[in-house]
């Protein structure tokens, strides 16, 4: 598995009574294919996979696995706090149909940079799955840092990493590590024009949910290294500023519900501050802009 390109990390849509939206759920993915993105992520981080029961995990995944149909992949979050129950719920999404697990390094419990190596190489050797790696220390309270990625890269099942950390010198340290069988994936949307501009293979995106086409087609330019990837970022920037000033996925969803997808968020995260609402509906209007501006010049 080789994956590149414009990933979506999706969030997961509720009802007004707090349920799945099922069918607010197909639409999102159905808006994602026609808007050409590469790649998903089915309860991520974004997705809110904390506050999934099992049974709605594997509803979402099914139904991702099957709208999706085989058009591009399907990675699955299966990261948890053991190694045991990561194997486990790896298990579960390869049964369901996903292609890859992203495996978020384990969090709260702090591992060392050896347990770590320890528990990766352990999901990767049970082979349910090609496994990516995830880093994001912000929300896990634990870096994985080059040189563990480097002991970890050459493992026949390890295809890759997403890297949320946004430092210029973090993401030349994996691009170091970058090859046939080793994909580096930037996980922060401010800085992947960049990370792919130094060579990155893609970028797996919250912003995505929204502007599809857009990071489509700013994965497109950078990935082939065209100056004009940051005209297209630049366009963007604001948004990136929006998405930021709650926890993710509060304003993405804040987002995705003007644009009438889903309700609302579970517990203990709550909706978007009355004080950024005005700023929510003005962002999805220009989202809306941006992506039939993306549509009519893709059209042209």
């Amino acid at each position: 598995m080789r994956l590149s390109g414009s990933i979506t990390a999706l969030a997961t849509p509720f009802d007004a009574s707090g349920e799945l939206d099922l069918d607010a759920w197909q639409r999102l993915l159905r808006q994602q294919l026609d808007a050409g993105i590469q790649g998903i992520v089915v309860a991520g981080s974004t997705g809110e996979a904390a506050a999934l029961l099992d049974p709605e995990y594997d509803l979402l995944l099914r139904t991702a696995v099957e709208t999706v149909g085989g058009r591009i992949p399907v990675l699955a979050g299966t990261g948890q706090s053991n190694t045991l129950k990561t194997i486990e719920t790896t298990r579960r999404a390869a049964a369901l149909g996903a292609d890859a697990a992203l495996v978020v390094t384990p969090p709260y419990v702090r591992p060392t940079q050896a347990g770590l190596v320890a528990h990766y190489r352990a999901v990767a050797n049970d082979a349910s799955l090609p496994v990516v790696l995830y880093n994001v220390p912000g929300r896990t309270g634990c870096d994985m840092l080059p040189e563990t990625v480097a002991e970890l890269a050459g493992h026949p099942r390890i295809v890759g990493i997403k890297e949320a950390k946004n430092e210029a010198e973090r993401m030349t340290a994996l691009l170091a590590l970058r090859d046939d069988g080793f994909a580096v994936l930037s996980g922060d949307d401010p800085t992947a024009c960049r990370a792919m501009l130094q060579g990155a293979d893609g970028v797996i995106s919250v912003a995505s949910n929204v502007v599809p086409g857009m990071f489509r087609r700013l994965c497109d330019l950078a990935r082939s290294r065209d100056a004009s990837a940051s005209e297209v970022d630049a366009r963007m920037v604001d948004l990136y500023e929006f998405l930021g000033v709650e926890p993710n996925p509060i304003p993405v969803k804040a987002l995705l519900a003007r644009l009438g997808i889903g309700q609302g968020l579970r517990l203990p995260l709550t909706d978007l501050s009355a004080a950024h609402a005005d700023a929510a509906t003005r962002f999805a209007g220009l989202v809306q802009q941006l992506e039939n501006a993306c549509r009519d010049a893709h059209a042209a």
